[in-house]
């Protein structure tokens, strides 16, 4: 019987640490992710986004609209232009939840507009899930804060 109570504990830690493992591993993919995200929009990249957000994917705007994947996409091709004099992005939470997961942030930029720089920033929250194994950004939402 100890020997079962032994073997059973080992088996045991066994998992919780490959859980944690998991975690971990998710959690820098997640990070990647969400760097990549940025990156695709600074660079106005449709080809490597794509590879990051799901076929069902939506995107709620900062005014509340919902976009479709492909209304998003044909946006997301000319979002980032020169009128931007900077962007940022910091205070990055990722919460996973199982086969899903959150990843919020803060973004700041500064946009030319009329001969004026005006500041914006704005709270992200893209949700992924995790499907045969890879994550996929199923949503994405921005929220208007004050700069």
């Amino acid at each position: 019987m100890k020997t079962l109570l032994i073997n059973l504990s080992i088996g045991l830690v066994a998992i919780t640490s490959n859980a944690d493992g998991q975690r971990d591993t998710d959690l820098s993919i997640l990070k990647e992710l969400n760097r990549q995200f940025i990156q695709n929009f600074i660079k106005n990249d449709t080809v490597s986004h794509n590879k990051i957000i799901y076929k069902d994917f939506f995107y709620i705007s900062s005014t509340g609209r919902i976009l479709s994947r492909s209304e998003y996409m044909k946006e997301w091709a000319h979002g980032y232009t020169e009128d931007y004099e900077h962007f940022d992005y910091d205070q990055v939470e990722i919460s996973i939840f199982e086969n899903s997961a959150l990843v919020r942030a803060r973004t700041r930029s500064k946009v030319k507009r009329d001969g004026k720089t005006i500041e914006f920033s704005s709270r992200y929250t893209d949700t992924y899930i995790k499907l045969g194994g890879r994550w996929w950004c199923v949503q994405a939402q921005l929220t208007p804060i004050k700069p």
